[in-house]
């Protein structure tokens, strides 16, 4: 056994080696944000950056749900193995989901080469949860072709699938008016593709029209114009061609060399909220270690002392104990 294998981490070692149920344990405890995870997490890293990763957001009530099912056929009779993250929007409180629907999605009976797993944003602002992103990177590392991100859209706030898939699909339906104009303060600025479903509803063609003449209007970096298709569950139909506008934007990364720049920015991205994360832990424990901290609290409710200053107490204490 080779230096590298040997210490790579047990349950690293059983992912690889198509282990579903040590995929399945892993992504638990990264949901968790258990500590025990990194040293998996960190080994399977090398392993990671072969599939393709495409995001579907829009507003409720647009069936992404249904298009991911009909993608996961499409992909499937292609041969290619998928995986599934679905993420429901979730109290800040409880972490519980508000739909109460996490688990929408099933895996066909027998199927090797699918994997779904449903988790709840947990109260993050975007509709993104935190441990998206590495649980979409361990089902690259497990060797999923693909991995379809889908996540309920929140509006003009809902731009955090942009920095998980490397093709964000932007899903709309006719009658939503008022959430087609919203498109050009909000998810307009992240969709590599429009997606008008229920394109078997009355005002399917106007919908599309003017998505087309709004991406002709807004340029986007590296020259990319947004496709714009139409789809519909009932038949179905524009599946395919919902498919061939994703593998387009893919190439279009890969013959204008943007991937990479994209690549870094998103990691850059991911890093930084790391050491967010890392810091609000960090600063919650002193916070609530030190007694003197808390009596600045009191001072501050009594409006005696500014916020601002005992947030430089506070980073001076965490230098010190540094």
């Amino acid at each position: 056994m080779s230096r590298r294998a040997a210490s790579t981490p047990p349950v690293a070692r059983r992912i690889l080696q198509g282990d579903r149920q040590a995929l399945a344990r892993l992504i638990t405890q990264v949901e968790n944000r258990d500590p025990a995870a990194l040293p998996a997490v960190r080994s399977l890293y090398p392993h990671s950056g072969k599939a393709t990763v495409v995001g579907l957001t829009g507003p409720l009530g647009v069936g992404k749900s249904s298009l991911v099912n009909l993608l996961l056929g499409h992909l499937r009779r292609q041969g290619r193995s998928v995986g599934v993250v679905a993420v429901d929007p979730s109290s800040p409180f409880s972490g519980g989901s508000i739909l109460g629907d996490r688990i929408r999605l099933e895996r066909p009976p027998g199927d090797s080469d699918v994997f779904i797993r449903s988790m709840a944003s947990r109260g993050h602002a975007g509709g993104v949860a935190l441990a998206t992103r590495e649980t979409v990177r361990l089902l690259d590392a497990f060797g999923m072709d693909v991995v379809l991100v889908e996540t309920v859209g929140s509006g003009q706030s809902d731009v955090e699938i942009h920095d998980v898939a490397t093709t964000s699909v932007v899903v709309v339906v006719p009658h939503l008016g008022d959430e087609v104009q919203s498109l050009k303060a909000g998810l307009f600025e992240i969709a590599d593709v429009f997606c008008v479903n229920k394109a078997d509803l009355p005002g399917a063609d106007a919908a599309a029209r003017y998505l087309n003449e709004m991406t002709q209007l807004g340029g986007r970096n590296g020259g990319w114009r947004p496709a714009v298709v139409q789809t519909s569950t009932v038949g179905p139909k524009g599946i395919e061609e919902l498919w061939t506008a994703v593998a387009r934007h893919e190439a279009f990364l890969d013959s204008s060399g943007t991937r990479q720049e994209l690549d870094r920015r998103r990691l850059t991205d991911e890093i930084l909220g790391l050491v967010r994360e890392r810091v609000d832990a960090r600063l919650a424990e002193v916070f609530a270690r030190e007694p003197e901290l808390q009596s600045f609290l009191d001072r501050v409710v009594a409006r005696e002392i500014d916020p601002h200053s005992v947030a430089d107490r506070l980073v001076a204490e965490i230098r010190r104990s540094a």
